[in-house]
């Protein structure tokens, strides 16, 4: 749980950045994600109020875009492209792989802290197929031998 000195301080130099700017949700939850690493729940209904919307339309928008954590992620974060494309390619499978192998599902971390498993609907790379971002790292043509690697280096 976050000090909530230190999260309505936060919070109110986000908020005041976009204070004048119109449609600003979506930049506000970005920027307070990038402070706290994640949208704190109890972040919401400040967000909320400051914007004159109700808690349930700023919960409703975080929820919708996967990008948004509730949580804090892992130390490394895998997203797996889940596109047409990468599916084409055999990214299904590597999805299963990557859920049994880590031993989780989508959007959840590892117990140790090490490695949260995201989907991602088009890295760009349609071609090179399938495709993973691995923190900040495009991965192409991903097979099982290299995701392992990836996570291994990850833990």
């Amino acid at each position: 749980m976050l000090d909530s000195v230190s999260l309505q301080s936060r919070l109110d130099e986000i908020l005041e950045v976009h204070r004048d700017r119109e449609g600003a949700l979506l930049p506000i939850l970005h920027d307070v994600q990038e402070a706290f690493g994640h949208v704190p729940q109890e972040a919401l209904p400040i967000i909320a109020k400051a914007m004159n919307i109700t808690r349930a339309e700023a919960h409703g928008v975080m929820s919708f875009y996967h990008d948004f954590r509730e949580k804090p992620a892992g130390r490394t974060v895998l997203k797996l492209c889940r596109a047409e494309a990468c599916q084409a390619m055999g990214a299904d499978a590597l999805a299963d792989h990557a859920k049994r192998k880590l031993g989780l599902d989508w959007h959840e971390t590892t117990a140790d802290g090490a490695v949260t498993l995201e989907p991602i609907f088009c890295l760009g790379l349609c071609a090179c197929g399938p495709a993973a971002l691995v923190g900040d790292r495009l991965v192409a043509r991903l097979d099982t031998a290299t995701l392992d690697k990836l996570i291994g280096e990850a833990r």
